[in-house]
Order: structure tokens, then C-alpha cells, then sequence
């Protein structure tokens, strides 16, 4: 299993959204890093779902339930299709995560403009251990 995490904008889709949703097509991506990223995805990965902007952080996870694929749409993205999976506790700011000096090498510090990006289990584990109910 791998781990990503998706930024989003909570006006545009957000956690209660997808939440409500259950199952969405996480398209509009357009940042060639970051389609590698959604094209890496596969069926049982999971996604960390990010709001960006106002009080940025992790806010919940999705399960991948489809490969990422070419966007039929724009073939300069690609789309993969995500089932909600939970809320976390206690959201885990992007103050948080650079304060703790643990992921400076992390896209989410370095390219704050990246919106969709692999993470790595180091961090799963820290987010997992700031939100012991998750079951992540």
C-alpha cells in the first residue's frame, strides 16, 4: 500500500463534500509532478485530503478505488476515483507538521504549490500517532 495526500480547496470540494459524496472522481489536476503522482495510485492506496487555505491541514483520508488514469477530458491530467474513509480527531495543521522538524524533505513543506503528492510512511505513522482513534 502506498499513501498520498490531495490538497483542496474547502470551497471548491471539500472532507464534508466528499464525506456526503462517499465516492468522487479527483480530477483538475494539472501540475506534471503531481499527475505523476494521481497516475501512481492504485485500487487500496489511501490519500490524505488536505484543505488548503484558511487554517491549512490534514483533515481526513480516502481509499483509492480505481487506478489512476489519463482524464479523458484534458490529456494533460489524470483522474482517480476515491471513497471516503474517515475524518481525523484532531486535523493536523501544516504549522504543525513544519514545526515538528520531521518532514523538511516532505512536498508538502518544500513545494507548497503541489497539490497532490506521495507521502512517506514516516508520516502516516506520525499522523496515526496524533490521531490514536483513526483507523488508518
Amino acid at each position: 500500500m502506498n499513501y498520498f495526500l490531495a490538497k483542496t480547496e474547502p470551497g471548491t470540494y471539500s472532507i464534508d463534500d466528499l464525506e456526503r459524496d462517499r465516492r468522487t472522481a479527483w480530477d483538475g489536476v494539472t501540475n506534471p509532478q503531481a499527475v505523476r503522482a494521481i497516475r501512481e495510485m492504485k485500487s487500496g492506496d489511501v490519500v490524505f485530503i488536505y484543505h488548503s487555505g484558511g487554517v491549512s491541514s490534514v483533515v481526513g483520508w480516502a481509499l483509492v478505488k480505481s487506478p489512476g488514469r489519463d482524464d479523458p477530458k484534458n490529456p494533460k491530467s489524470a483522474i482517480v476515483d476515491l471513497e471516503f474513509a474517515g475524518r481525523l480527531d484532531s486535523p493536523v495543521t501544516l504549522a504543525e507538521i513544519k514545526q515538528s522538524g520531521k518532514f523538511d524533505d516532505l512536498a508538502l513543506v518544500r513545494q507548497g504549490r503541489l497539490s497532490t503528492m506521495a507521502v512517506p510512511e514516516k508520516f502516516v505513522g506520525w499522523i496515526r500517532a496524533k490521531n490514536p482513534k483513526a483507523k488508518i
